[in-house]
């Protein structure tokens, strides 16, 4: 995949030296394999992407493979729903695994077999305790847990009673199946854990085929052994469950050039919550309106809000992956779908809060069109013409009878200047009963079309506008972060809940908003810059041409860019 902006997708990297390391020792031959594995029990969000970019760019880089698997273990918490939105966000992302879509439950078979091998070599056995005496009995990092009393059951007693859990013959938490390794372990994970409990829930794949359910860290591993994966990147939090995965293989008598696990730090972002679980809560508790709610750190919600996938992929690869925890600036992000956006939007102009303006010595019934530039950034996206007439539409923003300090746009007997049109000055002020501006009279300058005159006189003010008889009617969702603090898990350890530092301020709408005639015909999936008030998508659920709806991706103000530059010239000094 080939992006249009510089990134650092060339730079080293500690899992690329790896890589490097093991393709130079031939430990796999010259294979590259590696695998995206979703749990389809919730939505993919920008930590995700962080590992969709890392594991297809890597296949990509070495001429490899990567596999999208589902670890769908769980029947309980996963959905179709689930599955079919990871299938489209990967796509989005720009990505495509061919024919290697996966899933854990393609392996329970091969998974029980494997099992039932465990059992045989005396590595495996059932146990009959409750869910709370096994977790008592678990112990803590500095003490020894307590063995099990079933722990030397026979093996032929053992495989009895796992053949009639998998009939279907005990109720859910009789029985479990544990890996028999050692509890005196300082790693709580090798104290004889858990590789399958008994649920007779409707899988949304096998359906009622199975009653017994494999344990994530039973399958993970097995599953990429199976799919012949060589290099299983994971997150941190799995740097503890390595060990038990080796072991797993290790029993298994694994080849030689089985998977090869690497951990990197999860991505986290100031000013959201990247928790399937907080954001399950946001979604079921109504504090957002679903997945793809534009304030939600989804993938769904970030492409409903404006978001491109090239931008983020140029962040995941700017970002990097290293072996600590931190939490990045979202402004970080930003920056970059900024960066993208100034590229690739056009300009278009919208009146967010309409304020009209007769225009007294332009001609009754006139309208001509004044030629726009589509983006000053991007010499051949050309130009564009929008048309002008008597009465247009500024920003009510835009005008102050009362101009404080530094205020440069319009004012009773002020000039400015109209963009793309000509000059204007304000000579009345017409208000309504309750003493509020509605009208505005002005003058023009015939002379001053396209912004120059011929006795060359500047002024410092220009305004974007929208003919009143050619606007259309649009509503624009500006949205802003979701929390009012960076880090809102953090704060939950003073007291209280993540969801007490939510924005009130996180959406402002706009329902009577005029733009010109341009946006009629906007298409989804295209951001517009709204001249001086950010970029702008369709809303990809809500947009129709006889209702145009537009989310406010990002603002025009780069905070990054500004800390990036006084941070230069700290370094200059």
């Amino acid at each position: 995949m080939s992006d249009s902006t510089p990134t650092d997708s060339g730079s080293r990297d500690f899992i690329r030296d790896i890589v490097d390391e093991d393709l130079e020792r031939n430990t796999y031959g010259s294979r590259v394999h590696t695998r995206f594995p979703p749990e389809p029990n919730g939505y993919l969000h920008i930590g995700h992407a962080k590992s969709i970019v890392l594991n297809f760019g890597i296949a990509e880089d070495y001429g490899g493979q990567c596999n999208l698997r589902y670890d769908d273990t769980n029947p309980e918490k996963e959905e179709l729903e689930y599955v079919d939105s990871i299938k489209e966000d990967v796509h989005w992302l720009g990505y495509d695994w061919g024919e290697r879509e996966y899933y854990a439950s393609d392996y329970f078979g091969r998974l029980y077999e494997l099992a039932l091998k465990l059992i045989s070599d005396g590595k495996a056995y059932v146990d009959s305790q409750s869910a709370e005496q096994v977790s008592e009995q678990r112990g803590a990092p500095t003490e020894a847990g307590v063995e099990s009393p079933y722990r030397d059951r026979p093996v032929e007693e053992n495989l009895d009673f796992f053949e009639r859990m998998r009939a279907g013959e005990f109720p859910d938490g009789s029985h479990v199946l544990r890996a028999r390794i050692d509890m005196a372990s300082p790693n709580l994970n090798l104290r004889d854990p858990i590789m399958y409990r008994i649920r007779h829930a409707h899988h949304q794949r096998t359906g009622d085929e199975w009653c017994i359910y494999p344990t994530y860290d039973w399958a993970h591993g097995q599953s990429d052994w199976i799919e012949g994966i060589t290099h299983s990147i994971c997150t941190l939090e799995f740097e503890n469950h390595r060990p038990l995965y080796d072991w797993f293989l290790e029993a298994l008598e694994a080849p030689s050039d089985r998977p090869r696990q690497i951990e990197f730090a999860r991505l986290n972002l100031s000013y959201t919550v990247l928790s399937k679980r907080r954001l399950l809560r946001l979604v079921n508790e109504g504090y957002v309106s679903g997945w793809d709610d534009p304030r939600m750190p989804t993938l769904s919600g970030m492409r409903r809000r404006g978001y491109s996938p090239a931008a983020i992929r140029t962040f995941c690869r700017h970002i990097g992956v290293s072996k600590t925890n931190s939490v990045l600036d979202i402004a970080l992000l930003e920056h970059f779908l900024r960066e993208e956006h100034n590229r690739t939007a056009p300009r278009v102009m919208v009146v967010l809060k309409p304020l009209k303006v007769v225009i007294e010595n332009y001609p009754e019934g006139q309208v001509e069109d004044v030629e726009a530039e589509n983006n000053p950034e991007d010499p051949g996206a050309g130009s564009r013409m929008v048309p002008f007439s008597r009465e247009i539409y500024i920003d009510r923003e835009d005008f102050r009878e009362d101009p404080p300090k530094k205020f440069f746009r319009l004012a009773p007997g002020r000039e400015v200047r109209l963009k793309h049109a000509y000059y204007i000055t304000c000579s009345e002020v017409i208000k309504d009963d309750a003493g509020e501006v509605a009208e505005l009279r002005c003058t023009y300058d015939p002379e001053s079309r396209g912004g120059s005159t011929p006795d060359g006189r500047k002024v410092k003010g220009t305004l974007h506008w929208v003919s009143t008889a050619h606007a259309v009617d649009t509503e624009v969702r500006v949205y802003d972060r979701l929390f009012t603090v960076p880090n809102p898990v953090e704060r939950e350890k003073e007291g209280g809940d993540f969801t007490n530092f939510l924005n009130p301020s996180s959406l402002e709408t706009y329902t009577d908003c005029k733009a010109e005639p341009a946006l009629r015909e906007a298409q989804t999936g295209t951001t517009y810059q709204f001249l001086r008030h950010g970029y702008f998508a369709p809303d990809n659920e809500d947009f129709t041409p006889e209702h145009p709806v537009f989310n406010r991706a990002v603002s025009l103000r780069d905070s990054w860019a500004k800390i990036e530059k006084q941070m230069q010239q700290g370094t200059d000094r």
